[in-house]
């Protein structure tokens, strides 16, 4: 994961960015040797040499902390989708893409490192703030390309954009969310070549 801070996740304090980055950078060590249910704002104050208190200056609580560093790996993935997207002007092309490259990024990122998938899934579990804004930006990617693809002729016209967008990202969520990834993975190598081929085939004018 990337230690870069983002404005998506909840954070206070001083405008201090290298502080914050010092933090995030030292909790994704520290929950990458340790785990993220087992450390607390205590253990990463020690660690970081900080007190505790000075810490709460900069995120009201370890989940602030889990969030940011979450932000940062979500982004890195939509990264990487969106670049493989451009990469093309073909919208039946960039559909498969957005299957392919999610799936990827995916995996690589949510289970290279077992500790850190502890920050994922309890951001799934409990629908954390940088969860929701996620999900609503890979919709609006998916809404993005439809379009395209309306304007180009290659898709249907008929269904409500937005009820097209949602059932696509239905038919994706299992290899975007952590927590239905893990049960998911033996079927990694052919399904988005599959499932986005369905796809595109229901979206057939």
């Amino acid at each position: 994961m990337k230690n870069t801070t983002t404005s998506s996740a909840p954070a206070r304090g001083p405008a201090d960015h290298e502080v914050r980055d010092q933090i995030v950078a030292a909790a994704t060590e520290h929950f990458s040797r340790y785990g993220y249910e087992k450390t607390t704002v205590s253990d990463l104050a020690r660690a970081i040499g900080f007190s505790k208190a000075y810490i709460y200056k900069f995120f009201e609580s370890k989940q602030a902390i889990g969030e940011m560093i979450c932000v940062n790996c979500l982004r890195e993935i939509e990264s990487e989708v969106r670049t493989a997207v451009a990469e093309t002007d073909l919208p039946p092309e960039k559909l498969r893409r957005i299957f392919k490259v999610f799936t990827e990024a995916s995996l690589r990122l949510f289970f290279r490192d077992r500790k850190l998938y502890e920050i994922a899934a309890s951001a799934a579990t409990e629908n954390w703030q940088a969860v929701q804004a996620y999900e609503a930006r890979v919709q609006k990617l998916l809404q993005e390309v439809l379009q395209e693809g309306r304007q180009s002729g290659d898709f249907e016209r008929k269904t409500p954009l937005d009820e097209t967008a949602m059932a696509i990202y239905l038919v994706l969520r299992p290899y975007l969310n952590p927590l239905l990834l893990q049960y998911n993975r033996d079927t990694t190598d052919v399904a988005p070549a599959q499932l986005s081929s369905l796809v595109l085939r229901s979206l057939s004018p």
